[in-house]
């Protein structure tokens, strides 16, 4: 492997807190009734304009809330961005373990931008990373090979040897398409549905042991 690519909620870092902190702020803000986090956690990983649009059809409100609704998300989400979430545990000795046997890293999501950096500062993970693209920093966001694509010609890897790691399907779908190698954690969201009968190249229960599955160790 010359490079990886990693995954943000779900795989670094345990946002749901977060999540449910700034969807509960905005409903209560248009007089919506709030959603239980067993709810939003089926609901993460297509990216906020999917997450919103999702809550509001969970919640029975109307569809012509969206953009209303998304201005006060983005405004509840940057003010407790970090304060609801956690570290996986691992990640930090998985990403030392990938720097350490020179992979260059790079953080794909589908969170926006805008949320995305402030929280891997947070969370003191900034460092690791020489790229970092959102949801919106392409045309079309993760199944879509896009993404991975363009974040290979950025670190100047070949698809075939830049790992994909992630928590979802959608993380899977996307590295198969762009003919990555793809990695996911057991831990994480993957809409509510069993990660292990996902099409992926292996599975970890930590980042920690990410080295022994590539046979760094």
């Amino acid at each position: 492997m010359q490079a990886a690519i990693v995954d943000l909620d779900g795989t670094m870092v345990d946002t749901l807190g977060d999540f449910a902190a700034a969807l509960n702020r905005m409903l209560a803000e248009l007089a919506l009734p709030p959603v239980a986090r067993a709810a939003i956690e089926t609901m993460v990983g297509k990216g906020s304009e999917h997450l919103i649009a999702s809550v509001l059809r969970h919640v029975g409100a109307d569809g012509g809330l969206y953009e209303k609704a998304w201005v006060a998300y983005q405004a509840h989400y940057l003010a407790i961005n970090g304060q609801h979430s956690d570290l996986y545990p691992g990640v930090l000795e998985g990403l030392r373990a990938l720097q350490a046997r020179g992979l260059v890293l790079a953080c794909l999501t589908n969170k926006p931008t805008a949320f995305a950096l402030p929280l891997l500062r947070a969370k003191g993970l900034d460092g690791f990373f020489s790229q970092v693209y959102g949801g919106d920093a392409f045309a079309r966001k993760k199944p879509d090979p896009l993404p991975l694509l363009e974040t290979c010609k950025a670190l100047g890897t070949a698809p075939g040897r830049t790992l994909m790691v992630g928590d979802s399907s959608n993380d899977a779908r996307a590295a198969r398409a762009a003919g990555c190698p793809v990695l996911l954690v057991t831990y994480g969201y993957n809409h509510g549905e069993p990660v292990r009968a996902v099409d992926a190249d292996g599975f970890v229960d930590s980042l920690a042991d990410i080295g022994r599955f590539l046979g760094l160790d």
